[in-house]
């Protein structure tokens, strides 16, 4: 038999999804948000009142823990999905061309900050970086590709198994690194400059922390926990995985844990508690 909600537990697990639907708001930051954290990590009848709500208002939960919070996935054309032209107005993009440069970007800022498959798993300290440091990671590995290009002898084509991916790579690597224009303000079509705003980007979605030291010192950017969590969704897409075929990144190790949890429908136990 189904379970019988009262309207202040409807309430409650409202509240819960107002609470992840707010990715900057830490749960020890507010009493409620962790009271209700806990209630649906124990109480089943709860949780699966909660996720049934997000799942009709076009959610699903795949991760809650007292580290990240309530973490909600949008389903395709929710109303809660971030399109790429909503990322592209966000993000300033010029043309079809930046969005695939930043597409780069954020595969790269993924691995530089999980570059093992265990950091996806394990609570380790996490990694600090400045957009400059991204920068020469993605530079690094078009190096690499291009190293590897000039040793095939018989066509200098991008491999015909990752073809789209590695033609992107070679775009990134033809943009400069920092301009000024004619005003000598910084260009903002440079490969630094979109890095910076992608990683701005993030931290406005709770996926990262800025800090700033101060005077000329650039801004460090530190994953949250709830970036972890969607790292471990983008495991699962298809972009990654011709990322790690390329073979400049580490592959998934015997446990699998470059890999998403298969997606359940509403009440089935497929979050993940961090």
């Amino acid at each position: 038999m189904s379970p019988t909600h009262t309207t202040t537990e409807a309430e409650d697990a409202g509240r819960l999804i107002a609470f992840g639907l707010r990715p900057r708001l830490h749960p020890v930051a507010d009493t409620v948000y962790t009271e209700l954290i806990n209630r649906y990590r124990q109480d089943d009848d709860f949780r699966l009142l909660t996720d049934r709500i997000a799942f009709g208002l076009g959610l699903r939960t795949v991760a809650a823990g007292l580290e990240a919070g309530l973490v909600l996935a949008a389903a395709e054309s929710s109303v809660y999905e971030t399109r790429i032209e909503d990322y592209a107005r966000a993000a300033r993009l010029r043309g079809d061309g930046e969005k695939l440069l930043h597409g780069v970007i954020h595969l790269a800022i993924a691995t530089l900050s999980f570059p093992r498959p265990p950091d996806l798993a394990e609570d380790e300290s996490l990694r600090r970086f400045t957009a400059g440091q991204v920068d020469e990671f993605v530079r690094g590995i078009c190096d690499e590709l291009k190293h590897r290009t000039a040793k095939n002898a018989e066509s200098t084509d991008a491999p015909s198994d990752t073809p789209e991916l590695e033609r992107a790579w070679r775009a990134y690597a033809r943009r400069p690194e920092t301009a000024r224009t004619e005003d000598s303000r910084a260009a903002h079509s440079t490969t630094l400059a979109m890095t910076s705003r992608a990683l701005r980007f993030l931290t406005d979605q709770g996926l990262m922390s800025r800090f700033q030291s101060g005077g000329d010192e650039p801004e460090v950017f530190q994953p949250t926990p709830r970036y972890r969590v969607q790292v471990r969704e983008l495991a699962a897409t298809a972009a990654f995985k011709e990322l790690l075929a390329l073979g400049v990144v580490p592959l998934t190790g015997p446990a699998g844990t470059l890999r998403a949890a298969t997606p359940g429908g509403p009440g089935e136990k497929d979050t993940i508690d961090v």
